[in-house]
């Protein structure tokens, strides 16, 4: 039996948060059921990012570090996006609250490798 190379979690990571943001506008879009056609992409596009959610997790990523991963840059483009299509505006504090959310996710990416870094120094 031979080890296969462990195959990298990130591109379905990236798809599935491209997915679940195209699936919260389309749902803004949709102005409630005013607009039914928009729920299509809804309901395609969150049912297909949480299967490559689970893609991810299989591929190996820790769960918290994918999910905090996952919903934090969805939080990030939504909110960027949401100013672009829609004219949403974004104060002071929203802004602020942006960056401290990339960096929460930048800290929880640094620590889930020393974490692993250290398990493989035990070992």
């Amino acid at each position: 039996m031979t080890d296969r190379p462990r195959r990298s979690a990130w591109p379905p990571l990236l798809i599935a948060i491209a997915l679940e943001v195209t699936a919260t506008l389309s749902l803004r879009a949709a102005e409630g059921f005013t607009h039914p056609l928009w729920l299509i992409p809804v309901v395609i596009g969150y049912t297909s990012s949480l299967w490559l959610l689970s893609v991810v997790l299989d591929r190996g990523m820790a769960v918290g570090v994918a999910y905090g991963i996952w919903s934090a840059f969805g939080v990030v483009l939504t909110a960027v996006m949401g100013t672009v299509l829609f004219g949403e505006l974004l104060g002071p504090v929203q802004i602020i609250g942006i960056g401290a959310i990339v960096l929460g996710v930048l800290l929880v990416e640094l620590g889930s490798h020393t974490r692993e870094t250290s398990a493989e120094v035990a070992s």
